[in-house]
């Protein structure tokens, strides 16, 4: 995909801040750029909150047009990260409220097996899996939540610590003994 451009403008390269400030400007450039970024953490938020692949897509859909309808309200007290997973887990939680999707819990067979896939090895992903979920379940909420945030979707600890009102060291101190406890409760499941 070519970098979107304006009269030298290159909108891919620049930071959030200026894409919010200029599509809140009315800059139709900008704002495309700004979805485009931010599209695939929109997808694998949502791929967490739905069993069903479509459910996670309609969620990511109505959450990027939220996006685009409601960027005027984005007053950015925080990183702009931070307030678009606001507006994604909400709108997730609003789809499931409407009963139009079944939500289940996060990491639980959310990956699909492509066409090449060795059987086997997709079985022992859905496995590991699952035991991942009942591991994140024996670890603290807080930490639990941690660890998926930083691990699983890719956020980095500032912007955790902006979404969940912690300090930044705390959020790598729940990281740490979250990833401790998790290898504690596998390395029990494989010695029992």
């Amino acid at each position: 995909m070519a970098p979107r451009q304006e009269r030298g403008l290159v909108y891919d390269k620049l930071s959030d801040p200026i894409l919010v400030t200029r599509a809140k400007d009315g800059d139709r450039l900008a704002l495309e750029a700004l979805c485009a970024r931010h599209a695939p953490k929109v997808e694998r938020l949502t791929r967490h909150f739905f069993r069903d692949p479509e459910d996670a897509r309609d969620a990511a859909q109505e959450a990027l047009a939220k996006l685009c309808v409601r960027l005027g309200q984005f007053r950015g007290d925080s990183q702009f990260s931070t307030w678009l997973h606001r507006l994604v887990v909400n709108t997730c939680r609003d789809a499931a409220e409407r009963g139009k999707v079944r939500v289940h819990e996060p990491l639980a067979d959310d990956l699909s097996s492509g066409p090449d896939d060795d059987p086997f090895r997709a079985a022992g992903m859905s496995e590991l899996r699952r035991e991942l979920c009942h591991s994140l379940a024996d670890v603290s909420p807080q930490q639990a939540q941690v660890v998926l945030l930083k691990d699983a979707l890719g956020y980095s600890f500032e912007e955790i610590a902006e979404a969940s009102g912690m300090p930044v060291g705390t959020a790598k101190c729940h990281a740490h003994r979250g990833r401790n406890r998790l290898r504690e409760r596998l390395e029990a499941r494989d010695v029992a």
